[in-house]
């Protein structure tokens, strides 16, 4: 991943330039006065309201934008419907507040547009509490949006000069599981509430498994993302619950807080809950879910990592894969951020990259030919992209 830093044309790198947006004056400094301390960011301005927030973006021609949800006179969500009427790119990240209100107001701001959210430091007892919740959860999101940006730029930039030679190709062998998958676990984080908006609609009414998803995200905003999905889906959607039934055509997503798995029972596997130590310092994790079914499918598996930022699945992917199941990641051009499923695929533990328009599609696909296609014997074989070393 590349530094957050911009490039220019001479080779230097010039800093990140920041707008931060906030009704509170005590919220703009505690921002600017904390992301101005860090390397390689640059807060070139505030603003109020949305209002005041558009003049200034014309001004100042940030490289992002925080964005407070509840202000006067024009509010976070009017002030990114009409940056995004003229700029799809530019990151904007929504700060909002740790209730029900908050969670709503998020997930409304992510479908209109933005790119991410943090959760405003609540309660924290202290500022130095608060600047250390800002520096863990908001700035490497700036970092890592900052970068993909750039990436996307570099690489237009050469496309339009010069057709890089595709990588040859190479194949993968490993051992045939001779199993029809059993139940689909998705795992995502940025840019995922949009990019399972897109899958989990998608999924047939009479799809035959179960489908297990960890999205990185706090308590509250978990179940307003189950129950948003539930009512644009044909499968059931619903928060993770201890205890609860892995039944065929429904999809659970773990709360916020928690850690899911999955565990046998004498005749049916059923759902469980944890609160053991976050794992790359997330709770619900990716890699978690993932050991956890690949222990009780095994081979029966489909894995699939979605959008994300870090490297939480990676672990995950390689378990399920050992046991003879399948994964499959999104595309670095349809993904926001292309760590999560980028490193599966580096790692070698990608069976296949698609565009996010078309992964509903390939896991129904993958899942219903598993079990109705009879299944050969001998060496399965995966083009996978990676280079030939």
């Amino acid at each position: 991943m590349m530094d957050a830093t911009r490039g220019t044309h001479d080779g230097t790198m010039k800093p990140v330039r920041i707008l931060v947006v906030d009704d509170s004056v005590v919220i703009r400094k505690l921002l600017s006065d904390t992301l101005a301390k860090e390397e390689g960011f640059e807060v070139v301005g505030t603003a109020g309201d949305g209002r005041i927030a558009l003049a200034k973006i014309e001004q100042l021609h940030p490289n992002v934008i925080t964005m407070d949800i509840e202000m006067p006179v024009m509010n976070g969500l009017e002030a990114l419907a009409e940056i995004r009427k003229t700029d799809r790119k530019i990151p904007i990240i929504m700060f909002s507040t740790l209730t029900e209100r908050g969670a709503a107001a998020t997930l409304d701001a992510l479908s209109l547009g933005a790119s991410d959210y943090a959760t405003k430091p609540s309660n924290a007892g202290s500022p130095a509490v608060a600047i250390e919740q800002i520096r863990t959860e908001l700035v490497p999101k700036i970092k890592a949006l900052c970068a993909a940006e750039l990436e996307r730029d570099v690489t237009s930039r050469v496309a339009a000069t010069k057709a890089p030679a595709p990588p040859a190709m190479r194949q993968v062998q490993r051992p045939r599981a001779h199993r029809r998958i059993e139940i689909v676990a998705i795992g995502t984080s940025t840019g995922g509430p949009n990019a399972l908006a897109e899958v989990i609609p998608r999924v047939p009414k009479d799809f035959p498994v179960p489908i297990v998803v960890v999205q990185h995200m706090p308590p509250i905003f978990t179940r307003f993302l189950a129950e948003r999905l539930a009512g644009r889906s044909q499968i059931q959607v619903q928060e993770g619950c201890a205890g609860g039934l892995l039944e065929a055509g429904k999809a659970w997503i773990a709360p916020g807080d928690f850690h899911m798995t999955v565990a046998r029972g004498a005749n049916e596997k059923r759902l469980r809950l944890n609160q053991e130590p976050p794992e790359h310092s997330c709770r619900p994790a990716v890699d978690v879910l993932f050991r956890s079914v690949a222990e009780t499918y095994g081979g029966s598996t489909l894995g699939v990592v979605m959008t994300g930022m870090g490297a939480d699945g990676v672990q995950g992917a390689q378990k399920i894969r050992a046991a003879g199941g399948e994964v499959i990641v999104q595309d670095e051009a349809s993904s926001v951020v292309w760590g999560m499923p980028g490193l599966v695929q580096a790692a070698g533990e990608a069976d296949g990259v698609y565009p996010l328009g078309e992964l509903a599609a390939e896991i129904t696909r993958r899942v219903t030919q598993s079990r109705s296609a009879a299944l050969g014997a001998g060496t399965r074989f995966y083009t996978v992209e990676h280079p030939v070393k």
